[in-house]
């Protein structure tokens, strides 16, 4: 690779390109056409935590793997959210989203984001590794995740979310605005329920699905600088 480095976004949320955006980084997106569901049943049954770091990983090799990706940096990124051992990833249907945030309600969980950075011409190989207990955290505090192959560098960031008591029937308003069907775990941190969130223990940038902070460490683990992105 010479001249300037590209980076690429491997997911389609505009959430993560916001983030991005207002970093003060350049970057394309292409989305990947992985299947999420045929990844995760391949792992047998992974963690929550597992899961995040599991698919970020997909998204990003899917995504370097095409011709317009060879010479850019690809990044994957993928959020899970786990409440009582169980993950929720996005309920898609409005009676799963309004079961799921009326458990939520007073209680609190942890958001898994992983992140996947391939460099230039890396030959996807090797697996995701985690730390020693899976990459799982407390709800309480944020924890972190690392794995390394010679496709890619892996970090999982996870930070606890506490959420208000929340009324039926704002909970039935809020899916009616379809915000939540789409999101991990049903709720968002920088849209309409950003309400309903009391506090979040670890990096916030987490929670909406991609931390800036760890991109720069993945970045810095490939030998280069986040500056160089910068806009």
């Amino acid at each position: 690779m010479s001249g300037v480095p590209r980076l690429i976004l491997a997911s389609q949320s505009p959430a993560r390109a916001k983030l991005l955006t207002e970093a003060g980084l350049r970057f394309d997106v292409i989305v990947s056409a992985v299947d999420e569901d045929a990844v995760t049943a391949a792992a047998g049954d992974p963690t929550p935590a597992e899961t995040a770091l599991l698919l970020a990983r997909a998204k990003a090799e899917a995504v370097a793997a095409l011709p317009e990706a060879q010479d850019a940096y690809v990044l994957g990124c993928d959020s899970v959210f786990e409440f009582e051992g169980a993950a929720y990833g996005k309920p898609y249907e409005p009676a799963v989203a309004i079961e799921r945030i009326s458990r939520l309600s007073g209680q609190e969980g942890v958001l898994h984001t992983g992140h996947w950075l391939l460099a230039p011409s890396a030959a996807p190989t090797g697996s995701p590794q985690q730390n020693d207990d899976g990459g799982s955290a407390p709800s309480s505090s944020a924890a972190e995740g690392t794995g390394s192959g010679a496709s890619g560098l892996g970090r999982l960031s996870s930070a606890g979310v506490r959420f208000t008591e929340i009324d039926p029937a704002e909970i039935r308003a809020y899916v009616a605005t379809g915000e939540p069907l789409h999101c991990a775990g049903s709720f968002t941190i920088d849209g309409i329920g950003g309400a309903f969130i009391e506090s979040v223990t670890g990096d916030p940038h987490t929670v909406v699905g991609l931390s800036v902070s760890t991109l720069r460490a993945l970045l810095a683990g490939h030998g280069t600088g986040i500056t160089e992105f910068w806009a």
